[in-house]
């Protein structure tokens, strides 16, 4: 057994993964042991030799296929030996105090399920810090300004600078630090989502059993954004095209009657309204890339919708769950 698995889950990411691995190596720490594990999605381009090569103190394991992040977590932490799993994006740089500073908060505050710490990119600006779960109140731009402005006092309170640590509604899955009990708890990952939204839906399921998520600012990490997802056009469009499909999954999964109902045929409504709209400029300025790959996500939607009439699932055609009872 070791301390701490750090768990990384790469799909073409290389030349971010090479700099992420390189902070992890340097780390020679008398405070935990750690062991890190890389699941390449089958980026299928021989790289992983390389890197086996580079790197011979990491665990490389090539999945079955281009599963998703979530698949790729669950394949990850059911080979991991450690106490506690660190789920860590490839485009992200770690230091020493950062990994003790997770492991500390985790180990000494059982009733914290996650633990999360500020992300900064590379011109030192912080991500987000405030997180609602997705709602009615918080699924669209004017309900959403409606629904801070409301809540601006607890708003203001909950995440006041100066307090160390706060608890937002979920973390991101860029980095998610838990020990294996909560982990087991929860079930793992849900691997009806292919990219987008497991991480909310793992902090919803965390709270569902009572445990607290904590985003720690005594530390940070380097996160830089983007990685595999914009690789090109027709990546970027279906990358683009699983937010939206994984915002389906998770209001499936964690609404039902009337209230699923009203929230999936307004996501329907909005979504295939503001697509074809764009989809139209995109087609008539072709020649821009950024107009032109609305046009793609469109496209995308529409299958995806009709699968999902034929099928009667929400999940992505693209999940390891797909059509799974």
């Amino acid at each position: 057994m070791v301390d701490i698995s750090i768990v990384i889950v790469n799909y073409k990411s290389w030349n971010d993964l090479k700099e992420c691995l390189q902070s992890i190596v340097s780390i020679h720490s008398n405070r935990f042991t750690i062991e890190t594990i890389v699941i390449d999605n089958q980026s299928n381009d021989g790289r992983i030799e390389d890197f086996r090569v580079l790197f011979p103190s990491i665990f490389f394991i090539e999945n079955s296929g281009n599963n998703g992040f979530a698949n790729g977590c669950n394949v990850g932490a059911s080979a991991a030996k450690g106490n506690y799993l660190f789920f860590l994006n490839p485009d992200t740089i770690i230091t020493e105090d950062a990994i003790y500073e997770l492991w500390h908060t985790a180990r000494t505050n059982t009733n914290i399920g996650i633990v999360c710490c500020t992300q900064i990119n590379e011109s030192d600006k912080k991500y987000n810090e405030i997180r609602f779960f997705p709602s009615l109140t918080t699924l669209f731009g004017p309900f959403r300004a409606w629904y801070k402005w409301i809540n601006k006092r607890t708003i203001a309170i909950n995440y006041n600078p100066k307090q160390q640590t706060i608890f937002p509604d979920w973390a991101t899955g860029a980095v998610i630090f838990m020990s294996r009990t909560w982990f087991e708890k929860a079930n793992g990952w849900t691997e009806k989502y292919w990219l987008y939204f497991e991480d909310v839906d793992l902090c919803k399921k965390v709270n569902k059993l009572g445990g607290k998520i904590a985003l720690i600012r005594s530390t940070f990490i380097i996160h830089k954004h983007g990685g595999a997802s914009r690789i090109n056009i027709k990546t970027k469009a279906l990358t683009k095209t699983e937010v939206l499909i994984s915002q389906h999954v998770y209001f499936n999964e964690h609404t039902n009657g009337f209230k699923n109902f009203i929230i999936q045929l307004l996501l329907i409504t909005s979504t295939l309204i503001e697509k074809t709209v764009l989809a139209i400029i995109g087609t008539i300025f072709f020649f821009v890339p950024k107009l032109k790959v609305n046009v793609l996500i469109l496209s995308h939607l529409i299958h995806y919708y009709c699968n999902s009439l034929k099928n009667n699932t929400w999940t992505s055609p693209r999940a390891m769950d797909y059509l799974k009872k």
